[in-house]
């Protein structure tokens, strides 16, 4: 079993620099990580940062890299504020899904999108005073509304229905079984139960990102897909104990590898004192490594003949979402 506390630290301290599989930009949106971005504030991927709603102190500090976009996403009522001041930097498809922000979208209404809107559980009332604009399918994954499908079963579309987190959506599938779609309930956290039901119609590709179903693939490690697994911020445990199938990418872009506090000082002696840090340093700077050296940062150590032309040179692998 790896330490979860090593396995941070060499993955996210040490390596900023030399890594690819870790970095900033895959974790700007994170809120827990606001510490971490401000140390390194050259790798941030702005537009996830302005997304973050923890990050407006450092918003507010730059302004002129903001995202406004992102900035529309953000649900921090600060955000809001800083959009207020700014009307025309306003995206008003993003606000629209915007829970944080009915007020202003209340004001504003010739310039909502009305499909974004139908998704925002926040704007029930809003879409019932204009029945005639919601966009039924995404409403059927909104939930917060479940009353106002209930009362219209024919506009129901089933697909999105089957991803809706609230319980009572649940309530409608099960009263509904033949029209559920299995893949999209397969992510669904309320619907561990119904599943648990019919195993074999679990999509376990789409399970395995899912929040609430760890203690079902703890049962079933042969169907676990490893790269959603990594993705799952409830599955670090599952993770710590199988670190050789962990997709570092996935696991970057994780919330759940922040939601602890760590004693920093202490793991980077551990990282040095238990040989950590010399045997990966070892590993990845193996000659073997040399073609990848440029893409990491280390242009300097790239032979003349390996650099950019030749066939060796990095090489990004879709499938695998890597490097060679």
């Amino acid at each position: 079993m790896i330490d979860m506390n090593t396995l941070k630290y060499d993955k996210f301290s040490s390596l900023t620099a030399s890594s690819s599989l870790a970095h900033p930009p895959y974790i700007s949106d994170t809120p827990r990580a606001v510490s971490l971005l401000t140390e390194n504030m050259d790798k941030l991927d702005w537009y996830r940062l302005s997304t973050n709603p923890n990050a407006m102190k450092l918003l507010e500090q730059n302004q002129t890299k903001i995202d406004w976009m992102g900035l529309s996403k953000n649900t921090s009522p600060a955000a809001i504020d800083l959009l207020e001041r700014n009307p025309t930097k306003i995206n008003w498809i993003c606000l629209s899904a915007n829970p944080t922000a009915i007020d202003l979208l209340s004001r504003n209404q010739t310039k909502i999108d009305w499909i974004w809107l139908s998704m925002n559980p926040a704007a029930i009332d809003l879409l019932e005073r204009n029945p005639t604009k919601i966009n039924w399918m995404c409403l059927s994954a909104n939930p917060g509304a479940i009353d106002l499908l209930e009362r219209n079963p024919d506009k129901i579309v089933w697909v999105w229905l089957s991803m809706n987190p609230n319980p009572n959506a649940i309530k409608l599938l099960e009263q509904n079984a033949d029209k559920i779609a299995w893949c999209g309930l397969s992510k669904n956290p309320a619907g561990i139960d119904l599943l648990e039901q019919n195993p074999d119609k679990i999509d376990w590709w789409m399970l395995s990102k899912n929040s609430s179903a760890i203690h079902m693939l703890e049962q079933t490690p042969d169907m676990i897909d490893w790269v959603r697994l990594s993705e799952n911020p409830n599955a670090i445990s599952i993770l710590s104990q199988n670190p050789d199938k962990i997709d570092w990418r996935g696991l970057s872009e994780n919330p759940g590898i922040f939601e602890f506090e760590y004693d920093y000082k202490a793991m980077k002696d551990h990282m040095h004192d238990s040989g950590i840090c010399e045997a990966l340093m070892a590993n990845r700077f193996h000659p073997s490594n040399m073609h990848k050296f440029g893409y990491w940062g280390f242009d300097d150590m790239v032979p003349a003949e390996l650099h950019e032309g030749t066939e060796i040179f990095s090489i990004y692998d879709e499938e695998e979402g890597v490097w060679w």
